[in-house]
């Protein structure tokens, strides 16, 4: 392990719902709670002020209301979410070639590979800067940990927030680790957590006196070597630049059990849908399509077919996807479904399409009856009320009159609007038809606007 303090670790506060209360003047410096709002909805991300209540992230959208009556409740905007991961992840790769993102919000660098810092005043310069340039370019605050090695930094990172910068001197680790609680830890759950308590350790400390062998009988050679070794402070994992993505798949968890057939599989051809533009927006095929089906009892079967050749083409997806679910049982009720892709590549095998095709009319010659998506116009036809299906909180409108909004809430044949947006006062409320004509979706507006290039300047 290095003796330096090398190991950035960032961490960004409160990301969605800070996403969201930069976009949304009227939310800043209230309770804002990001995720599903059905009935099955749970909290994706929650702001500090929201956190007073008790919410937190996991919860159950619903004991997240009766705790926070008051907070405003959002759907996530993952396309806005990824455009500003994107931001902060070039930021992280001028520090250093070694970037090894862990979510959309957290990452490690290696600062000592890209000769950004070599000591504990040049960590903390970085540090600084990173935080500085993070809340230029994206309006939004980030919490930075710096140790010698990644375990150590990820901890101080966490004991900067919110919008803070921790640096563990080396030297300084045992003391510090060994009144924290065992699942401090990585790698120590629930689980893990009770079986260390019935025998008696409880904190960091308390495992580095146990010793290794005691380690070992309680948790396995494995599992408890690499314990003992984080209790000291020993942890030889490197920052990893370049994680391979092993699939691409979207799901969707419905607030009622569809029980209608017709329905699941207009359901399973839209995911598919959407499970492609995902793989063709990452400029990847993959050849496994895979089927995931969570039935009304909780029950969760996964089906998967491997074709000859990896493909992007939302056809033969869609086709594959299809096939699948007529191989599981959805008389009770759905759940949830899910559609992906695995057996990723960088390249499209061009004739399979050809091939499906091919196969689904020899099913029909041979008097079967064809499994083939229906057509795409009706995919997206579902049997939903438009209001709900259209303006969903939180998300963008425009309005031909009044400019950009964002949706506060919809029901009864009527959609609420509130119009402003990130660099104005907080803006008004409007009610229209939910069938208005001169309201529409609109793309999210940058958090922090772009000032043209002077005169002159290249």
């Amino acid at each position: 392990m290095r003796t330096t303090p090398t190991i950035l670790h960032l961490d960004m506060d409160a990301f969605f719902a800070s996403a969201e209360q930069a976009s949304k003047p009227s939310l800043r410096g209230k309770a804002v709670v990001v995720g599903g709002l059905g009935p099955r909805g749970v909290v994706s991300t929650c702001s500090y002020e929201a956190r007073v209540f008790g919410v937190h992230s996991a919860m159950p959208m619903a004991q997240a209301r009766r705790l926070a009556p008051n907070a405003a409740y959002l759907v996530p905007r993952f396309g806005l979410y990824r455009q500003i991961s994107e931001q902060v992840m070039g930021l992280l790769r001028e520090l250093s070639p070694l970037v090894e993102p862990l979510s959309l919000d957290e990452a490690f660098v290696d600062l000592e590979a890209g000769e950004t810092a070599w000591d504990e005043r040049s960590a903390l310069l970085a540090g600084r800067k990173l935080r500085d340039d993070i809340r230029a370019v994206t309006g939004l605050t980030g919490s930075v940990g710096l140790a010698a090695c990644k375990m150590l930094a990820k901890i101080a990172s966490e004991q900067a927030k919110p919008d803070g910068l921790v640096l563990i001197e080396p030297g300084t680790e045992r003391a510090l680790l060994a009144p924290m609680s065992v699942r401090t830890l990585p790698g120590v759950g629930p689980a893990t957590g009770d079986h260390l308590r019935r025998g008696g350790i409880t904190t960091v400390g308390e495992i580095a006196e146990a010793g290794e062998d005691e380690l070992v009988r309680l948790l396995g050679k494995a599992h408890g070597l690499a314990l003992y070794a984080m209790a000291l402070a020993r942890d030889e994992r490197p920052v990893v630049a370049e994680r391979d993505t092993k699939s691409v798949s979207v799901e969707d968890t419905y607030d009622v059990d569809i029980h209608d057939r017709v329905r699941v599989r207009m359901e399973v051809q839209r995911l598919a849908d959407r499970c492609v533009q995902r793989l063709r927006g990452a400029h990847l095929s993959g050849r496994t399509i895979v089927l995931k089906v969570r039935r009304y009892d909780f029950s969760t079967l996964t089906r998967s077919e491997t074709l000859r050749g990896p493909t992007d083409d939302p056809g033969v997806v869609r086709e594959a996807a299809a096939r699948l679910l007529e191989a599981v049982d959805t008389t009770g009720g759905v759940r949830l479904l899910g559609v992906g892709v695995t057996g990723l590549a960088d390249y499209t095998q061009e004739d399979l399409f050809a091939q499906a095709q091919a196969q689904a009319q020899a099913a029909v010659a041979e008097g079967a009856e064809a499994v083939g998506p229906e057509p795409v116009e009706e995919v997206v036809e579902e049997p939903e009320p438009a209001a709900e299906r259209q303006w969903r909180a939180g998300h963008d409108v425009r309005h031909v009159e009044f400019g950009h909004g964002w949706v506060q809430g919809s029901g009864l044949g009527r959609v609420t609007v509130r119009f402003e947006t990130p660099d104005s006062l907080p803006g008004r409320v409007k009610t229209f038809r939910v069938d208005d004509p001169g309201l529409e979706r609109a793309e999210p507006l940058p958090l922090v606007a772009r000032v043209p290039p002077a005169v002159g300047e290249g």
